[in-house]
């Protein structure tokens, strides 16, 4: 799963993949992007190597997006992953799921509740 986290909203968008390739990634990306026309957005990543390219065409072409990476074992910089937290605690933690399809539903059907409320986290 990719998830993008709006810092101004608190809302999430997330996608549902069967793998984790640079494919699978930047099609989320484009879905990102056609949330968002013609806005300038920074995307923090951790340095996952699907988020890391010598070469990045996708990013060539998109000149309003700019990609910063989390220094390796910092994931508490990148305030999609408190949100992870929160998906864990309320949607996940306890619950037995049979197959991948069950979970995705389960993901899909927090979201749907937590975006009408979603507000931006506030850092302490």
């Amino acid at each position: 799963m990719f998830a993008a986290l709006n810092v101004a909203t608190g809302m999430v968008m997330a996608g549902h993949y069967n793998r984790r390739r640079r494919r699978e990634f930047l099609h989320f990306m484009n879905r990102v992007v056609a949330a968002h026309p013609g806005r300038e957005i920074h995307v923090i990543l951790n340095n996952f190597n699907t988020h890391k390219p010598k070469y990045d065409p996708w990013l060539a072409l998109h000149k309003n997006f700019h990609f910063h990476f989390t220094p390796t074992s910092a994931s508490w910089l990148n305030q999609v992953e408190v949100w992870f937290s929160i998906l864990t605690a309320q949607a996940l933690a306890g619950v037995s799921f049979t197959s991948p399809k069950q979970v995705r539903t389960q993901i899909d059907r927090f979201i749907q509740a937590y975006n009408p409320n979603a507000h931006p986290f506030e850092w302490t």
